[in-house]
């Protein structure tokens, strides 16, 4: 049974001048231990994803349809305080902005031990040690002695440890990482993706990782769901999505990124702009930006389907590889 498991979700924006759709019949899946990279560009709908798995939807968004589901159990429909129990416990969160997760007036100490002690059965002095524990296995240099600091005394890199530490307080199975390198520098980042790699192998914990940069996704994630305007354009194994991309929108995004030793004089652009969400065309809705488009694309919305590869993509230039096996 996978651990997190999401059923044709549906999340609208109520308005003075209607409804606006901004996930739309969205599905997958997060096994033990495994690493979901879900990449797209701004207002693709990825954070508004994480967002409904933690309980997080700011209002008026509101999940309209579908399931989310926690080790089978569902968890999209349930009150607001045993949201968040589980939100703590079954369940971390790591945001881009570590500020925003760290509160400025409280010393790291105090966050960590309030955060251990409402979820776990332990006395103050045993949470201070797994606090320090925790601090020391997210890299934090003498962390018997920097645990009493404040937020602002650390750098941009090791404040976002510490909310790694955060997430990490009470042995969550599932982490949503919300662009979580996206405001360090480049070694820093690579240090931060080498943290949660481990971490998901030792804790066997189990990540979705939200990013909008491919190789974030490259060097950290298992398998990747490419969204776009609400959907999933493209999923599977990292690799082959990487190597042989088939939707023609993954295949844009991944003609964009310079490759080391390959010589280029141009790299590939994806002409327009992601729709607004009260502008989300007929059919696919990357149908203006296609070079591929067909008349079917204008006209029918096409869902995931086999690509006689090993992704899956919702792209009417495979329809009928299934059947042709």
């Amino acid at each position: 049974m996978s651990l997190l498991e999401v059923r044709n979700l549906r999340v609208e924006f109520p308005g003075r001048h209607g409804t606006l759709l901004a996930i739309d019949d969205v599905s997958f899946s997060i096994e033990p231990g495994e690493v979901l990279g879900v990449v797209g560009e701004s207002g693709a709908g990825k954070s508004l994803t994480g967002a409904s798995i933690i309980g997080l939807l700011e209002p008026p968004g509101r999940v309209a349809g579908g399931e989310i589901l926690l080790e089978g159990e569902r968890i999209d429909d349930l009150p607001y305080e045993q949201m968040r129990r589980i939100r703590g416990k079954k369940i971390g969160a790591i945001f881009q902005d570590p500020l925003t997760s760290l509160n400025p007036l409280y010393t790291i100490s105090k966050q960590l031990t309030e955060t251990i002690l409402v979820h776990m059965d332990m006395t103050e002095k045993q949470a201070r040690k797994r606090a320090i524990e925790l601090l020391d296995e997210v890299g934090i240099p003498a962390a018997d002695k920097r645990i009493d600091s404040y937020p602002h005394e650390f750098s941009g890199g090791m404040r976002q440890r510490v909310v790694i530490a955060l997430a990490l307080c009470a042995n969550p199975q599932l982490i949503v990482a919300d662009e979580p390198t996206t405001a360090l520098d480049v070694s820093i980042q690579a240090q931060i993706i080498a943290l949660i790699k481990r971490l998901c192998k030792d804790h066997k914990t189990a990540v979705m990782l939200i990013t909008h940069d491919m190789g974030v996704i490259a060097e950290t994630a298992d398998r990747v769901a490419v969204m776009y305007a609400g959907r999933i354009a493209e999923i599977g194994n990292v690799r082959d999505v990487i190597k042989d991309a088939k939707h023609p929108y993954t295949k844009g995004l991944m003609g964009s990124i310079p490759v080391v030793g390959h010589d280029v004089d141009v790299l590939q652009q994806i002409d327009g702009a992601m729709p607004r969400l009260n502008e989300i065309p007929k059919g696919c809705a990357f149908n203006p930006r296609c070079p591929d488009a067909s008349d079917r694309c204008f006209s029918e919305r096409p869902d995931l389907m086999a690509t006689g590869g090993a992704s899956r993509a919702a792209c009417w230039l495979y329809d009928g590889m299934a059947a042709n096996g």
